[in-house]
């Protein structure tokens, strides 16, 4: 072999292997980084779907569970049970059963309400009486393991035979006598495709897979089955290996990944006392990763393709032009830069390239890309960074920026092992259109001028940013009156008390509906509700958007704002008490309102939220105790 080709040989493979390996260095890398990124969304997503889940079925069971509990103890209902065998023929009696059931379903708007009695086994529904339950009929099988199980009551599912025989959820209570006999079983029911639809309302928002299903892994509510026609998550053998983390953890949410049959996801999985049942939330991320991997596969493909006619070019051109070879090189190092920004455009916003240790940018496109800003040619990666940050990005996050990402700070990571990092931050195109933006940075050493380098992928997050501040303001909202719940409110007023300057002082209230038991005892539930959502409009109508208003208890509500003044606040108040003091029309009536007020001041009394609360606490019972419809100060 001549010299002229041993020298083309060693060039041509000197120059495919520097290519093969920059690819693979920079695309492994960005995979495993984004992967990572990507996990954590997934991670995030998911959680923040399961607990909006979560606190969406506590909120729709509780009510129920309440109204079958309240008619177990009704000394009415037991009365007509303790009358039944004497008046089982009379139709009158009947009449009075079905008219009681009647008015529970029409209150409530419940599909069914029925009653058992354990002397008879006559089944009464709100129709009237049904028929009479016979054991071992498997249509009667709920009743009578209810019966013997020690629980008050159970939630089951099953067809209601008095209404077309349509799925339903029971909630089931026993009736007792003063010796603890059971007389019967009352409950109510509701059709299961409201919490299905419910479940699919999740799925298609966010992606995901939801399933009710109880301690031995029978489904009791998804979006395509129910308990009715059981199905066991193990039946196919895909969780068989997940069975002690799916179900196991009654006191924590369990999370973890999850890998069967070539599929993967992300499961979530927490235990729901009242149902005694576990909601499991699954995000299948199969399709993704498939999808991400072809798009490597596809990228290794495109730079084999590329390498192919690199060689041939410059075997061609070393051949012509040996004395230009160099310079070719360069430009074919360019083009293939440009084409891997290509084939990672549908990942990443931009790519750029930096040369930490020289403090300059590398590349044609990065340096454009700093002239587009404003930064002079050939000015250091430092100062680069600085009016960058001072051009785009908001100010609350450029110290973050700059921090992350100035050189001294990228040395020091890469020299303790950090091989990448993130920063995630809000930046502006035009000066005031502010959208979310993430930055991974690979680092890494090149060894053709003994470097250390940093590539930049800038990816556009504001979606998945925007996604999660919706589910947390979900999470932070009370349902019946949009105010702030109480364990959002309590930690909001614990972090304000916590970051308080020196000097400064808060008056914190406690609000309280006069005589609210007399407006559900009059007038009912769902008045009631009524109430307590116009009151809680009121409250926040006096008050600015900063402050923190939030309801803490059924009707009860807490706020918290700076206190300029005892003369001011006094005015303040006595003004919210007036405007309180006020009649509300419901569709079941008209009912007088009006509130007691507590009031503790930060920091004289009390430092933190439980002194505070305790203080306001016991102002409010003063007020209480003395006329109502007034406010009281705590004073030591």
């Amino acid at each position: 072999m001549s010299v002229k080709n041993n020298i083309l040989l060693r060039t041509n493979i000197f120059v495919c292997t520097i290519i093969i390996l920059g690819f693979a260095v920079t695309s492994i890398t960005s995979y495993r980084a984004n992967i990572g990124v990507f996990e954590k969304d997934v991670e995030d997503v998911t959680d923040l779907a399961s607990e909006g889940i979560y606190y969406k079925i506590d909120s729709i069971f509780t009510k129920p569970v309440n109204v079958s509990l309240t008619m177990a103890n009704d000394s009415l209902l037991k009365e007509f049970l303790a009358e039944e065998q004497s008046r089982m023929e009379d139709e009158t009696f009947i009449k009075s059963m079905r008219d009681y059931l009647y008015a529970y379903r029409e209150k409530y708007a419940y599909d069914s309400v029925f009653l058992v009695s354990a002397q008879t086994g006559r089944y009464y529904h709100f129709n009237g009486l049904d028929r009479v339950l016979e054991q071992g009929n498997p249509e009667n099988t709920w009743y009578y393991d209810f019966i013997a199980d020690p629980h008050e009551y159970s939630l089951n599912i099953d067809n209601d035979e008095a209404s077309d025989n349509e799925i339903t959820i029971f909630i089931n209570c026993k009736i007792k006598d003063r010796d603890g006999t059971v007389m019967g079983v009352v409950g109510v029911g509701f059709r299961v495709d409201y919490l299905q639809e419910l479940l699919k309302s999740y799925e298609d928002e966010f992606n995901v897979r939801a399933r009710l299903a109880d301690e031995n892994g029978v489904v009791e509510i998804s979006t395509h089955h129910t308990s009715y026609e059981p199905v066991n998550l193990f039946d196919d053998g895909s969780y068989d290996d997940m069975r002690d983390q799916l179900l196991s953890g009654r006191e924590e949410m369990q999370t973890f990944w999850h890998t069967a049959d070539r599929s993967r996801g992300y499961m979530v999985s927490r235990y729901i006392e009242n149902l005694d049942w576990y909601l499991l939330v699954e995000n299948d991320t199969t399709d993704l990763n498939r999808h991400m991997k072809e798009s490597l596969e596809q990228g290794i493909a495109v730079i084999l393709m590329i390498v192919a006619g690199v060689l041939f070019t410059i075997t061609t051109v070393i051949r012509r032009y040996n004395a230009q070879i160099i310079e070719l090189t360069t430009a074919r190092e360019r083009e293939y830069n440009k084409i891997r920004q290509d084939a990672a455009k549908e990942l990443y916003e931009n790519i750029y390239e930096l040369d930490i240790t020289h403090n300059c940018a590398v590349g044609e496109n990065t340096e454009r890309y700093f002239e587009s800003l404003g930064v002079p040619v050939k000015t250091p990666y430092s100062e680069a960074l600085n009016i960058i940050a001072d051009k785009q990005i908001k100010e609350e996050y450029r110290r973050g920026y700059v921090d992350t990402f100035s050189p001294e700070h990228v040395m020091e990571a890469y020299s303790q092992g950090v091989k990448s990092l993130t920063y995630d931050f809000m930046i502006t195109n035009n000066g005031s259109d502010y959208y979310w933006m993430r930055i991974m940075a690979c680092i890494y050493f090149w060894s053709e001028d003994n470097s250390v380098r940093m590539t930049i992928y800038r990816q556009n997050i504001d979606e998945v940013k925007r996604q999660e501040t919706k589910l947390f303001e979900q999470m932070q909202s009370d349902p019946l009156t949009g105010l702030y719940n109480k364990a959002a409110t309590e930690e909001m007023i614990s972090e304000q008390v916590k970051g308080a300057e020196p000097g400064s002082s808060y008056a914190f209230l406690i609000l309280d509906i006069d005589n609210f038991k007399h407006v559900n005892d009059t007038l009912g539930h769902s008045a009631g509700d009524f109430v307590i959502s116009q009151f809680a409009q009121n409250i926040q109508s006096h008050f600015r958007e900063g402050d923190i208003v939030g309801r803490i208890g059924g009707d009860e509500f807490a706020v918290f704002i700076p206190f300029t003044g005892m003369e001011s606040l006094e005015k303040k108040v006595q003004q919210l008490v007036a405007d309180l003091h006020t009649c509300i029309t419901t569709e079941a009536g008209k009912c007088n309102v009006s509130a007691s007020v507590g009031i503790a001041i930060y920091p004289g009394s009390g430092m933190d939220f439980e002194t505070l609360y305790k203080n306001a606490d016991l102002a409010l019972y003063k007020t209480k105790k003395r006329e109502k419809n007034g406010y009281t100060v705590f004073k030591k």
